[in-house]
Order: C-alpha cells, then structure tokens, then sequence
C-alpha cells in the first residue's frame, strides 16, 4: 500500500518495515528501514538526502522529515533521529514505534547533495551541529568510498561530550582512511584540555581554524589547504548556518560552492541582501495551489512574496523562508520577481520559470504563480 501526500509538493509515502533500533545518546537514537525488492528503485537516493516519516503522535498524524546516515552503496535507508522533549512527537516515535513495526517512509527528496567526482583532487570541509552530523555523515561516507583522491576534513560541534552522537564511528572512519578524513570535536558547554575546542562554531572559530589547522598544505607548499578547498557543506541551526555561510563567503568561498541544510525553522536570510529595488505598491497576485485559485493584493514590494502571503493567513507551503528546503517552489506564470538566493532550484527550473516565493520581490504590479508543481 502507499500514499501521495501534500507537503508543499505531491510525495509518494510507502509502508516500511523497522529493521534496526537503537539508541544512540539519551536523546537520540537511530532507525533502519527494510527496503522490499520490489521498491528497491523508489528508494535509490543521493548522500545528503532524506526522507519524510508519518506517524501516530498525541492521537495525530505526524509527518516530520529526518536525514539519512547511510550512504547510497550501502543500499539501506538508516536516519539518525533527535528527541527534542519528552512530550514532543518524536519522543512518541522513539517510544511507540519498534522492530518488526510499519511506517509510512516518503520516497527521498532534498538538494543537500554534490556532485561525484572520483577522478579530480578535491577538498572537501564541513561543519556539523549536533544532529546536524547525520548528512554529512551520509556525504562522507560516500565520498571515501568514492572518491579515493578527495580529502575530508569535518569541525563537528555539541554542547557536551555525552551529546556527541555517531563518533565511535566517525572515529572509525577517520582510523581506516589514513590523512583522508580528519575530525576536530569542539564543545560550547564542557571544558577542554586544549581551549582551541572549546566553544561554538562561529565566525571567530573559522579564523582560528583557518590560520591553526588548515593553514599549511602538504600537496602544494605555495598555498594552504583552505585555498584549496572545493567545497563547503554546513548543516545546524539556522543561526550557526547564517554565520558560517557568510565567514566562508568572505574568505573566499564562492556562494555556489557553500552548500547548507536546516534542521528546524529559520525565518531570516542566510545572506545580507544587497539589492535595492525600485518600489511597486498595491502588487495583485493570482496563484493556484491544491487546484484552488487565490486572488490577493501586496500593500508593495518592500517584503519577500510567501511571508506577504502567509500574513494574510493564506496556507501557502514553506518550512524554511530561508531559500533552502525548497517547500515553496512555484511556477511563475505571469510578471517579473528578483529571486534574491536560491540554494535549492536548479539552473534548468530558473530558465522554466520556476521560483522560491520565500525569496522572491515582485518587480511588476502584477504576478502570476502556480504552486501545483504536478
């Protein structure tokens, strides 16, 4: 049996059998999935992905997304999973939900991903946040399999040691990949032998891991390994995400190669908009979504087009506002708008007309959209 459900976008549901539980921390633990043959294909995924699991919580129906830790030749479907409170919906899951049990599991979606290159040196660095690790623990484990000539080097943040989820494992990787993976654990509330690790992972910590430990390159003694890097993958809060994105940015890193992925709601741009526009008042906007059509009007053109839409109360999808989670994707069908940042639509969908309303300005006095993507 399988279901097509709304979240933004029409996305296919499966019932999967639990195969694996296990606790990872006190507010953490991880669940594997068993993958029948005959839906082997729906579940091919790409590292940085993940997938979406509706469940029973409270006596209502819960549908929370959740990154996947496996990597794609492991051809498995494992999430690590983070209890928010004892009385949230993921706490019902951990308590309620067991081996041997059905879930509805979304076919895997997301644009937190890279493109393979196993032939070309590269250098990769990531920064991770507590249950933020779970993608790049997907990534990383692709790319050392993949990728014999890329090097890997992860700044991996908790608040305390016993918060530190996966590292048995990350230890293990960094152990059998020789100087091919190196792991740095800082702490923002546990004490550290070494001061340099102690504390969050922010602006100051970038300089500092810049001149201390990506500093001289082995491969290149006229350089040093931070100008050699090719790419940056950040997931965490938003804060944390905003702060990195911009450090990396101005030492260096072009915006394309800064790659991010949230993990809760985070309502401010990631990067500072640097765009004046000439002001539109009394904007008309037509959309469809659901086969519905809406007629509204903007006092102007001074706010983003969705957060205009959702003080009006209309139930237009989002989840991020940010330009990152790609919830509120749409088609632009009439009218001109500025896409300010886009982290997640492809060059492909900008030439077809396809928009981020979270991050789009109207540049005409009337625009026309289409949120029904299928």
């Amino acid at each position: 049996m399988e279901q097509q459900i709304y979240k933004g976008k029409l996305v296919q549901f499966h019932w999967l059998k639990i195969a694996k539980k296990e606790e990872l921390t006190k507010n953490t633990f991880s669940l594997e999935f068993e993958i029948p043959g005959n839906l082997q294909e729906n579940f091919k995924f790409e590292a940085g992905q993940f997938v979406s699991v509706k469940f029973q919580a409270h006596g209502k129906e819960v549908i929370n997304d959740y990154s996947m830790t496996s990597a794609p030749y492991e051809k498995k479907i494992c999430l690590g999973i983070k209890v928010g409170s004892p009385e949230g919906a993921t706490a019902e899951l951990f308590n309620n939900y067991n081996v041997g049990d059905e879930l509805l599991v979304s076919e895997p979606s997301g644009r937190f991903t890279l493109v393979s290159k196993p032939s070309e040196f590269r250098t990769i660095v990531a920064f991770a946040g507590g249950i933020g690790i779970t993608p790049i623990l997907s990534h990383f484990k692709n790319i050392l399999h993949n990728e014999p000539r890329t090097r890997l080097f992860l700044f991996f943040g908790n608040k305390r040691s016993e918060e530190l989820i996966y590292r048995e494992l990350l230890d293990n990787l960094a152990r059998t990949c020789g100087n091919r993976l190196q792991i740095f654990y800082f702490f923002s509330q546990e004490k550290t032998a070494d001061q340099f690790f102690y504390g969050r992972l922010d602006e100051k910590k970038l300089n500092l891991i810049i001149n201390q430990i990506l500093h001289l390159d082995d491969t290149d003694e006229e350089s040093t390994i931070w100008d050699a890097v090719d790419e940056v993958l950040i997931c965490g809060k938003g804060e944390m995400i905003k702060t990195l994105a911009n450090a990396c940015y101005h030492h260096g890193i072009p915006k394309k190669n800064i790659h991010f992925e949230l993990f809760e709601e985070y309502n401010n741009d990631i990067y500072p908009i640097e765009k004046e526009f000439p002001l539109i008042e009394n904007v008309e906007v037509d959309f469809k979504m659901l086969g519905k059509e809406y007629h509204t009007e903007l006092p102007d053109n001074t706010e983003k087009i969705l957060q205009q839409l959702l003080v009006q109360k209309f139930p237009v999808p989002y989840s991020c506002k940010s330009g990152i989670c790609g919830s509120c994707e749409c088609i632009l069908e009439e009218g001109e708008v500025e896409l300010l940042e886009n982290e997640y639509l492809t060059e492909k969908e900008e030439k077809q007309g396809h928009i981020l309303a979270c991050m789009s300005i109207a540049k005409t006095k009337k625009i026309k959209l289409n949120f029904d993507l299928i």
